[in-house]
């Protein structure tokens, strides 16, 4: 048998195996036998271990075995899990805020290549007393130090706009979340959270956008100025910066709009009105809307009590005792002079790099005569005789501008109608035909015929329609008589009066035709005045002038009026003929409403057809003055000639202009005809201070008004050569 000793014996593997267990011959892995490290086995192990001990807890909740090798998780707690998902949320809130604020800065100049922008310079204009009348440019006010202004200055802004502004960095959380609470309470936007540091980021580099994007950039700006500042640098700037309202930028132009003092001396009153000025500037314009600019200031005041910045009775002292605007010398009209000095500043320094200060020709007085006379007029009769605007220009004999009225109201149009508006100047042009026919040989006793005249088929005719047959040059002037004027204007050649008017300072163009003694070319009212200045001087050319003198803030003088003219324009011999004639215009001729008792004053009216333009140029020899009378339109007034209104009102703005004034004669003297009556004129005669002995009854005619004008201009042209 197999079985036998020596017989070969198979291996059996199963069934030997189940009968007697494992045993050395059993070649199958155990777990032991794993390429496990011994501190994974250890793992297992205790895994196993208390998987059975497990077991019974398990199978004695009646549940299955629990699945072996894993272990239930403790829940987390409510809090923990808002812990959780708050700290999740805001590290994702960080890191998109992050994202935000590099986009918008990247949107800025470089930081490390910013600075602060050169303030724009300001232009301080002052009256010929040395009183400051405006300021223009960008900033409208001079550039003043911190340390220069009383304490309670800056103090009142912090305390009503920034009360932790020495302690935040640019940004102040706790503003900004008592800002939201109070617009959510009040139920809008009532209260902002902007820093002065932000607001002078916004004001330095940022547009008035109210847009999220702005309000990103200007936070980074405003730390950049933290950092880049100090705390009294930054208020210095907002305070010089920060715009008020009325025009003004900076406390400096603003203390001087409103209360007409240095922003150094301001009352703890007038403080709290300008820090209140900020929010609103137009609507809290004291000047304006005192009650609420009042209301306002009442806010600021009770906030630097609660601040400790003043004392109890300091405020006391300044709610009993509130800031009032005060109104200036022609504060209305005076800006016309204050643009006209901007329009020719830059002929005589250029480009303005700094702060300047002009001293001007400008006397406020004269100014606010001037003003008054107008407006007094306008308001009164301005509707009745539908007349809606006028101007009024006076300087005095060697054309130093005194005051320059280029409307009704500036705050209503600012075209300036006294220096820019070209009008026809109807018979005051006529001085300049009558002394080119003086220069041609004629005196004032020259007799000319009243009568019809036409010239290549243009009949002029006299406003009365009448003729008086032959009269003396000098009558003929005083009544302003069209038909003597247009036959000198032939007589002389309309080129030469052409060329004495511009001699004498008419720089418009002049059409030389057959209508140019009649006044139908266009002039601006400087201008004629100027011409006229010739005649109250002695016969000497002037250029008229608003500026004497320009310095630089560190003193430096700019530039300085030499006091040159242009030499003679009116003969010696001539100039007393022209002045007696001129005269007689305010003692028997139409302007005789115009006269100035006690003066020699001479002058001359001016009236266009259809009335659209009246006119009185006259002088003494003290000041020399026009005023003008129309509509912008060019439409017709209601009969407003130059012998009625602008008469009454040269007479009114002369005599309070002149008021307290020695009056003196006009050089040159007034010419006369002598006792004889040859004709022969009497030069440098004795001033003649009344009507003259025997002189004719005054007219009650106004012959200014050119009743049938020319063809037209064309064929005017081709017919005289214009």
């Amino acid at each position: 048998m197999a079985d036998r000793e020596g017989a070969r014996r198979e291996p059996s593997f199963g069934e030997a195996r189940q009968a007697r267990g494992p045993s050395r011959d059993d070649i199958r892995l155990s777990a032991d036998d794993r390429a496990v490290p011994q501190r994974g086995r250890q793992r297992e192990r205790g895994e196993r271990d208390r998987e059975d001990d497990d077991a019974p807890r398990r199978r004695g909740r009646g549940g299955p075995p629990a699945p072996k090798g894993r272990r239930r998780k403790p829940r987390r707690s409510l809090f923990g899990r808002l812990a959780y998902w708050t700290l999740v949320l805001g590290l994702w809130a960080v890191m998109g805020l992050g994202g935000l604020i590099a986009y918008h800065a990247a949107q800025l100049p470089p930081i490390d290549q910013l600075t602060v922008p050169k303030r724009p310079p300001n232009i301080a204009i002052l009256a010929a007393d040395g009183v400051l009348i405006a300021n223009r440019g960008e900033t409208g006010g001079r550039n003043v130090n911190i340390r220069e202004l009383p304490p309670h200055l800056p103090r009142a802004f912090i305390a009503i706009e920034d009360r932790r502004f020495y302690n935040h960095f640019g940004l102040d959380p706790v503003g900004i979340v008592r800002a939201t609470v109070r617009n959510l309470t009040s139920r809008g936007v009532s209260q902002g959270g902007s820093t002065l540091t932000q607001q002078l980021a916004k004001n330095l580099f940022l547009t008035q956008d109210r847009t999220m994007s702005r309000k990103i950039q200007e936070a980074i700006l405003a730390v950049w100025l933290e950092r880049s500042f100090s705390k009294d640098q930054i208020l210095e700037l907002y305070l010089n910066r920060v715009y008020f309202g009325s025009g003004a930028y900076g406390v400096e132009a603003a203390a001087q709009r409103y209360f007409g003092k240095s922003a150094r001396s301001v009352s703890v009153a007038e403080a709290a009105m300008l820090a209140g000025l900020v929010q609103a500037p137009s609507r809290l314009a004291p000047n304006r809307n005192p009650e609420a600019a009042e209301r306002r200031a009442q806010m600021v005041i009770a906030a630097m009590v609660d601040q400790g910045f003043i004392s109890d009775s300091s405020a006391k002292t300044a709610l009993v005792q509130p800031a009032e605007a005060v109104e200036r010398e022609g504060a209305n009209t005076i800006a016309y002079a204050a643009d006209f000095v901007m329009d020719v500043l830059d002929d005589f320094i250029g480009s303005i790099d700094g702060d300047v200060t002009v001293l001007t020709s400008i006397d406020p007085r004269i100014q606010l005569a001037a003003e008054a006379a107008l407006t007094e007029a306008l308001n009164r009769e301005g509707a009745k005789q539908s007349v809606s605007q006028g101007a009024v220009v006076a300087m005095l004999p060697d054309g130093a501008i005194q005051a320059l009225v280029g409307g009704r109201s500036y705050a209503r149009s600012q075209f300036n109608r006294a220096a820019s508006a070209r009008r026809q100047p109807g018979s005051s042009f006529k001085p300049f035909v009558y002394l080119a026919a003086l220069e041609a040989g004629l005196t004032p006793d020259a007799i000319r015929d009243d009568s019809p005249v036409t010239v290549k088929g243009w009949s002029p005719e006299n406003y009365s329609r009448d003729y008086r047959g032959p009269v003396s040059l000098q009558t003929a002037l005083s009544l302003s008589l069209n038909t003597v004027a247009v036959k000198l204007g032939q007589e002389v050649g309309p080129k030469a009066v052409v060329r004495v008017a511009q001699r004498l300072g008419i720089a418009s163009p002049l059409q030389a035709n057959a209508s140019l003694p009649l006044g139908t070319s266009e002039v601006t009212p400087l201008e004629l005045t100027a011409a006229y200045a010739a005649f109250a001087n002695g016969g000497q050319g002037v250029t008229p002038y608003v500026i004497r003198e320009v310095r630089a803030a560190s003193g430096k003088v700019l530039y300085k009026r030499d006091g040159s003219g242009i030499g003679t324009v009116v003969d010696r011999n001539r100039l007393p003929m022209m002045n007696g004639m001129l005269r007689e215009t305010l003692l028997t001729g139409t302007g005789r409403k115009a006269d100035v008792p006690g003066w020699e004053a001479a002058g001359k009216t001016g009236t266009t057809q259809d009335f659209r333009d009246a006119w009185f140029v006259g002088y003494t020899s003290r000041l020399v003055a026009a005023v003008w009378l129309g509509n912008d339109d060019n439409s017709p007034m209601k009969r407003v000639s130059g012998g009625g209104l602008p008469s009454e009102i040269w007479g009114r703005f002369m005599r309070t202009a002149l008021g307290g004034a020695q009056p003196l004669p006009l050089p040159g003297g007034l010419w006369r005809t002598p006792p004889d009556a040859s004709g022969a004129p009497m030069a440098n005669a004795a001033p003649v201070g009344s009507r003259r002995a025997g002189a004719a009854p005054a007219t009650t005619h106004d012959n200014d008004v050119v009743r049938s004008m020319p063809p037209g201009r064309g064929l005017l042209e081709r017919l005289f050569g214009g």
